[in-house]
């Protein structure tokens, strides 16, 4: 009997609560909303969150500004977020980096993704290519891995760092096919464009936006995207995991909120996102700056959600495999 009555006053007690939170949620945005960027303002995330930001403002008829908080390898603005009160009004445009492998290679991060973030939109996927220098003679990653085989460590690829995207999707090529291609770091990875465009390393794991150009002028050969899929702007390049299975190094943005954002707001942001993503020129734009953007739906939360979680389980999985520590 107690204990009835101990549940009846707590319910009590927190029914205003719930019906405030209720109210914010039904009334939601009557003010500014913010992204917070981990990165600089010109970056490829700072440019993605703008474009997104500007064509969202009139879908939910308030502004929303872009703050970027860039520093620590995504930490600093990645903190930010995940402090922020939970209203509705402050979420992350986070990257791949801040909201799955950042929890694998940091030690002591101030933050935890699944504890401090719920989901809201995968709203991009970025891609990474693997490239060769013309005189290299393979024309596929198949044949890239038969010269190795038959010359181990003779070819050397160009990367931003052993620690860094590049740098674990190369490594991890090498332990998933057991090939040994000579890994050479770049502090500032154009210097290793430049260098396989020179032919002083055989090729490289670059982005997208960053090899592009040299690739569609000849000076480098793509021979696969770093990923699962093959990229619907560029159907006639294979994906790796055609020739690795399950493969999966692409980058991505997706917009999650502080954890105890209600879930109401993050259905209507989700909608509003949906919206904002798919209008024409975004679509248009979103490719020449290195995105892909899915042509029918950027997905529910839950599918984001889902997604957060393989991503999780996919880096717990690979850096345990290449033996890499937190530091």
């Amino acid at each position: 009997m107690k204990r009835t009555v101990c549940v009846a006053v707590l319910l009590a007690l927190l029914a205003p609560a719930t019906a405030l939170a209720q109210s914010a949620a039904s009334n939601w945005p009557v003010r500014p909303l913010t992204f917070i960027v981990s990165q600089a303002a010109g970056s490829a995330p700072d440019i993605m969150a703008r474009l997104i930001a500007s064509r969202l403002e009139p879908i939910i008829g308030q502004a929303v500004v872009v703050e970027d908080r860039p520093g620590a390898g995504n930490v600093i603005g990645a903190s930010a977020a995940a402090n922020a009160a939970p209203d509705g009004y402050t979420f992350f445009f986070g990257t791949s980096a801040a909201l799955s492998y950042n929890q694998f290679l940091i030690k002591k991060l101030p933050y935890d993704v699944a504890r401090d973030f719920a989901p809201v939109a995968l709203i991009t996927r970025s891609y990474q290519l693997l490239v060769v220098n013309r005189n290299v003679p393979a024309q596929s990653l198949a044949e890239l891995l038969a010269l190795d085989r038959k010359a181990p460590g003779k070819y050397s690829l160009a990367i931003d760092g052993p620690r860094n995207l590049t740098g674990v999707t190369a490594a991890a090529m090498n332990a998933m096919t057991g090939s040994k291609f000579v890994l050479v770091p770049y502090p500032n990875i154009n210097n290793g464009l430049q260098d396989a465009v020179a032919g002083r390393v055989d090729g490289g794991v670059f982005s997208i936006s960053v090899v592009e150009s040299q690739v569609r002028e000849g000076a480098l050969r793509s021979l696969a995207t770093t990923s699962i899929k093959r990229m619907d702007g560029a159907p006639d390049t294979p994906a790796a995991a055609e020739t690795i299975p399950d493969f999966d190094f692409s980058g991505w943005f997706m917009l999650v909120a502080p954890k105890a954002t209600p879930p109401a707001i993050l259905t209507k942001m989700n909608a509003a996102v949906d919206k904002s993503a798919h209008q024409k020129d975004v679509l248009e734009m979103a490719p020449k700056i290195g995105f892909e953007i899915p042509r029918d739906t950027v997905g529910s939360a839950s599918d984001a959600s889902n997604f957060l979680t393989s991503q999780l389980e996919y880096w717990a999985k690979i850096t345990k495999r290449l033996g890499i520590e937190p530091e």
